[in-house]
C-alpha cells in the first residue's frame, strides 16, 4: 500500500515507523494469479498487467531458505528460520491445504534476491480463489532504528495467533478487504472470514513481542521497546515496580503458552495430509494428537463420508449414523477394542455433547465426567459398560467441518490424574480440528472423484466372453499404481460376420476423468466401426477423423486386429500402439510382429496400413498398453523382451498365462500407469465344419438351397435344427435371388459354438426390417428371421453385402 512508506530525495521506498507495507497475492484453483495489490507490484517488481493471469511459481521464485548464517542478512541466527512446516512453493502449487506462514528468499527482476516473510491460506468455498499470500519485505522492517538501537531485531520471523480477541483483529478485517484488487465486499469478506478462522497473521520480533499483521499497521522492535519503558517508568512512579514486574511475567507465560500450542499446531500440520488416502488420513489425524495432546481420540465420521459418497447435505440429527473410523489411546493394549471397536456406526442421543457439538458445529469442553453424565452416555452401548473408560476423565469433542459442513467429529480424553481441558485447549482443539477438517474434506473428495472415475471407467470396460468364433480370450486391467491414475486403457472383442472376431486395445494419453470420457467415446466408436466390417485401416482412418472433430485435446494409440478362423488369418492395423506378441503352437516360440507403427489417433492426416499375418490353430496373440512393459529409466526394449519371454511360457489355461505375464512384469517396480491385457488363443475352425454353396439367380434354386442345408445338417448331427434353418435359409436366399443382379448367390454354414449361416448377393442395399400388413406382399421374412434366429444381422461387402442368421445348437 501507499500508506505506510515514506520516500528520501533518491526516491527509496522506506517503512515508516509502526507500518508494514505488504503484498496481497490470489492464487486460483489453475495456480495462475487473479488479483494482485500494488504492494505485491512494488515488492516483486511486476505490473498488475504482467502478474493477472500468470502462473504464481512463475513470478514467486523461490531460490532458497535462509541459511543459518548468512552474511548478506543483518539478522543474525534468526535469519534461518524457514517457515512453519514447508516452504512456499508447497502452498503455491496446492500441495498445502491447511495454512502456512514462514521466510523465503525471492529472486526478483532488477533487484536480485528479495528476503520475503510470507503467509499462505487455503480458501475454500463457491469462488475460484483457492489461495490468499500475504508477504511483507524483511528489509523494509530494518528502516529507521535510532542510532543507540542493535542494528536488527531480536527476531523477525512470522507466526499465527489463535486468540479470537488478540488485539488487531479487527483492524485486519477492516483494512485486508481494502487492497483485494477487483474484488466486491461480498468476496473480500468471505476470504477474510476465513483468514480470521484460521488464524490471525503476526510478526514476532522477540521471543515475547507478536503483533497482528495488517496491510498498514505493524509495530517494530524499537517502537515496542519504546513503549515497554513508558509502562516501566508509569509503574515506577506509582510505586509499583513489583506489580509491573508480575504483570510482564503473566504477559510473559501467555505469549509461551501461545507459542508452545502454535508449535504443537503446526508439528500436527505436517503429520497430517500427506495422502489423498481416506484412510490412511483417518489414522494419521487420530495419531496426532496422542498422547501430546490428550490420552484417548476417537474419530467419527458420518455416512456418506466413509462410503466415499457426495458431500453431506443438511443437518445431522438423532437418526444420523456415526462410524467409529479409528481410535488411538494410551491406556493398555486391547482395553478399548471389544467395548467400542472401530468400525462400529450409531446415532447419537439429543442429550449427550457429542449431539451438542454436531449441530452447533463449536467445541464442547467437559472438564470433568461426572458419574451422571458418564451413565448417559453409557446408555447407548448396548450390554457394554464403558462407565470406568469415561468417568471422571476430562473431555473435549471438536467438530470436523469443511465448508461449514459438520463431516465428523473427534472425542478427545485425558486421564483423570492430567491436567483438565481448559478454554485454551478448546480454541486449540477447534484449530486442530479445522485444519484436519479441512484435509479429511479433501481426502474425501479425491475419494469420491476416484470413485466416480473408477466408476466410469469399469462401466466402460467390456466384459468379454471366454469364447467367440474359432478362440479363446482372457483379459487383464491393472490400474495405476498411483494416486489419481484412472487411465484412458481399455481392450474390446466384436463379434464379425463370417465368424471372425476383432481384437483391439487402446490407450488414450493422460488419466482422470477426461480420460476415461474419451476412451468411453473412442472404444463406442470402434464397436459402430467394426460393425460395418470396415477393413483395419480404414477402420482407423476413421476414428483418427473423429478423434479430429471431437477435438485437439487428447491423443490415443490403437491396435486393431480381425481374426478370420476359417482362413487362419490376422488382418492388423496400427496406430501409434506397442506391437502384438505372436507365441507359435508349433515351437513355442514368440516374437513381435513387425507392423507399420502409424501415428496415434488424433494427430490427423497421416495414412494407415494393415498386413496379414498367416496363423495356425493354437497359436496365441497377446496384445497390452505401454503400462505394462514401460518403467521410468528403463529403455522399453527391456519391457518387450520380458513380454515376449514370459508370453512364450507354457500354461494350463489362459488365464495362468495371463497372470504369468502379470508377474513377470508387475514386480520390476515403477510402474505407474494402468494396464490393458488381451490374449487370444486361435484355435481356428475345421475345413469339415464349414459347408459353401453357389446358387443360381432362379427362384426354383431356392428349394436346392433348402435341400443342400437339410442334407449338411443331418451330416453334423443336427437334425432338430433342419425345421427352423430351412425355413430361414428359404426366406434369405429368396430374397437375395430377387435382389442379385448378376452374380450367384453364396451360401454357407458354420458348424462352432452355434450354427452360422450366411447369405451373400452382389446388391448394395441393406434390408430393414418393416412391419408388414395383411395385405403387404413383402416384409415378413425378416420378421420370421427375427422371431426364430438367435442373433441376425447384415453388413456389406466390397461387391455387396451378407445377411446371417445364427441359431442356438441343441444340447446333447
Amino acid at each position: 500500500m501507499d500508506r505506510g512508506t515514506e520516500r528520501d530525495g533518491a526516491g527509496t521506498e522506506h517503512a515508516a515507523a509502526g507500518c508494514i507495507p505488504l503484498a496481497v497475492v490470489v492464487v486460483d484453483r489453475e495456480g495462475l494469479v487473479s488479483h494482485w495489490s500494488s504492494g505485491a507490484r512494488r515488492l516483486f517488481g511486476a505490473a498488475k498487467e504482467e502478474a493477472i493471469g500468470r502462473p504464481a511459481v512463475d513470478l514467486l521464485p523461490v531460490s532458497g531458505a535462509l541459511p543459518e548464517e548468512d552474511d548478506l542478512t543483518p539478522y543474525g541466527a534468526y535469519g534461518a528460520y524457514d517457515g512453519l512446516g514447508h516452504d512456499l512453493e508447497s502452498s503455491l502449487d496446492g500441495r498445502l491445504f491447511y495454512p502456512a506462514a514462514g521466510r523465503a528468499r525471492l529472486t526478483v527482476p532488477e533487484r536480485d534476491r528479495v528476503d520475503v516473510l510470507w503467509w499462505a491460506y487455503p480458501l475454500v468455498g463457491p469462488g475460484p480463489e483457492r489461495l490468499l499470500v500475504l508477504g511483507a519485505d524483511v528489509g523494509a522492517l530494518q528502516q529507521g532504528s535510532e542510532p543507540d538501537e542493535p542494528t536488527g531485531f531480536e527476531r523477525v520471523a512470522p507466526g499465527f495467533a489463535l486468540h479470537t480477541d488478540f488485539p488487531g483483529a479487527e483492524e485486519l478485517a477492516r483494512r485486508l478487504p481494502e487492497i483485494l484488487p477487483s474484488m466486491s465486499v461480498e468476496e473480500g469478506a468471505r476470504i477474510v472470514g476465513q483468514v480470521l478462522e484460521l488464524g490471525y497473521p503476526v510478526l514476532e520480533f522477540s521471543q515475547n513481542d507478536r503483533v497482528p499483521v495488517t496491510p498498514d499497521w505493524g509495530v517494530p522492535r524499537r517502537v515496542e521497546r519504546r513503549a515497554r519503558r513508558e509502562r516501566a517508568a508509569r509503574a515506577a512512579a506509582e510505586g509499583l515496580p513489583l506489580a509491573q514486574e508480575y504483570a510482564d511475567e503473566a504477559e510473559d507465560l501467555e505469549y509461551a503458552a501461545v507459542r508452545e500450542r502454535l508449535e504443537f499446531l503446526n508439528e500436527v500440520s505436517g503429520r497430517i495430509g500427506t495422502s489423498l488416502d481416506l484412510a490412511r488420513t483417518i489414522i494419521e489425524v487420530s495419531k496426532a494428537v496422542v498422547p501430546r495432546f490428550t490420552d484417548v481420540a476417537g474419530t467419527y465420521l458420518r455416512e456418506q463420508v466413509v462410503a466415499g459418497e457426495g458431500f453431506p447435505e443438511g443437518v445431522p440429527d438423532t437418526t444420523t449414523m456415526w462410524h467409529r473410523v479409528a481410535l488411538e489411546h494410551t491406556d493398555e493394549p486391547g482395553r478399548w477394542d471389544d467395548v467400542v471397536p472401530v468400525g462400529e456406526a450409531m446415532p447419537f442421543p439429543a442429550h449427550t455433547p457429542f449431539f451438542q457439538c454436531m449441530t452447533s458445529g463449536e467445541p464442547v469442553l467437559v472438564p470433568r465426567i461426572s458419574e451422571q453424565m458418564g451413565h448417559a452416555i453409557a446408555s447407548q452401548f448396548e450390554k457394554r459398560d464403558i462407565r470406568p473408560l469415561i468417568t471422571g476423565r476430562s473431555m473435549l469433542v471438536v467438530p470436523l467441518k469443511a465448508r461449514n459442513v459438520v463431516l465428523g467429529f473427534m472425542i478427545l480424553l485425558r486421564h483423570p490424574e492430567r491436567v483438565e481441558f481448559n478454554d485454551m485447549d478448546r480454541v486449540t482443539g477447534a484449530e486442530l480440528a479445522a485444519r484436519a477438517g479441512l484435509v479429511l474434506d479433501n481426502a474425501r473428495m479425491y475419494t469420491y472423484q476416484e470413485s466416480v472415475a473408477e466408476t466410469l471407467q469399469d462401466s466402460m470396460l467390456p466384459h468379454i466372453p471366454p469364447r467367440m468364433a474359432g478362440c479363446d480370450i482372457a483379459t487383464r486391467y491393472l490400474p495405476g499404481t498411483l494416486l489419481g491414475r484412472v487411465g484412458g486403457d481399455w481392450f474390446d472383442s466384436v463379434k464379425l460376420p463370417g465368424a471372425r472376431t476383432a481384437l483391439v486395445v487402446g490407450d488414450v494419453m493422460g488419466h482422470g476423468l477426461n480420460s476415461a470420457a474419451m476412451m468411453g467415446q473412442l472404444r463406442t466408436a470402434v464397436q459402430t466401426m467394426a460393425a460395418l466390417d470396415l477393413p483395419p485401416a480404414q477402420l482407423l482412418r476413421n476414428l483418427d477423423d473423429l478423434a479430429q472433430r471431437l477435438g485437439d485435446t487428447y491423443l490415443a494409440t490403437c491396435l486393431y486386429a480381425v481374426y478370420d478362423p476359417i482362413a487362419s488369418e490376422l488382418h492388423l492395423a496400427n496406430a501409434g500402439h506397442i506391437p502384438p506378441v505372436l507365441v507359435r503352437a508349433e515351437n513355442g516360440r514368440s516374437e513381435l510382429l513387425d507392423l507399420p507403427t502409424g501415428a496415434p489417433i488424433g494427430v490427423g492426416g497421416v495414412p494407415f496400413e494393415a498386413v496379414r499375418v498367416r496363423v495356425e490353430p493354437g497359436d496365441r496373440i497377446v496384445m497390452c498398453t505401454d503400462g505394462l512393459v514401460e518403467v521410468r529409466g528403463e529403455d522399453i526394449g527391456v519391457g518387450l523382451a520380458t513380454l515376449c519371454e514370459s508370453a512364450a511360457h507354457p500354461a494350463a489355461s489362459m488365464d495362468d498365462a495371463c497372470d504369468t505375464i502379470i508377474r513377470a512384469l508387475n514386480t520390476r517396480g515403477g510402474r505407474k500407469d494402468d494396464v490393458a491385457l488381451l490374449m487370444a488363443r486361435l484355435n481356428g475352425i475345421e475345413p469339415d465344419d464349414v459347408a459353401e454353396w453357389r446358387i443360381d439367380l432362379d427362384p426354383r434354386q431356392v428349394g436346392r438351397a433348402r435341400a443342400v442345408v437339410r442334407e449338411q445338417l443331418h451330416a453334423w448331427g443336427l437334425s432338430r435344427l433342419v425345421h427352423t434353418a430351412e425355413l430361414l435359409v428359404g426366406e434369405l436366399v429368396t430374397n437375395a435371388v430377387r435382389h442379385s443382379h448378376s452374380r450367384p448367390v453364396a451360401l454357407r454354414l458354420v458348424h462352432g459354438d452355434t450354427l452360422l449361416c450366411e447369405v451373400d448377393d452382389d446388391d448394395h442395399e441393406l434390408p430393414t426390417l418393416l412391419n408388414a400388413g395383411p395385405g403387404d406382399d413383402s416384409g415378413r421374412g425378416l420378421r420370421v428371421v427375427s422371431t426364430l434366429a438367435r442373433e441376425w444381422g447384415t453388413s456389406r461387402t466390397s461387391v455387396g453385402k451378407t445377411v446371417w442368421f445364427e441359431l442356438t445348437l441343441p444340447r446333447r
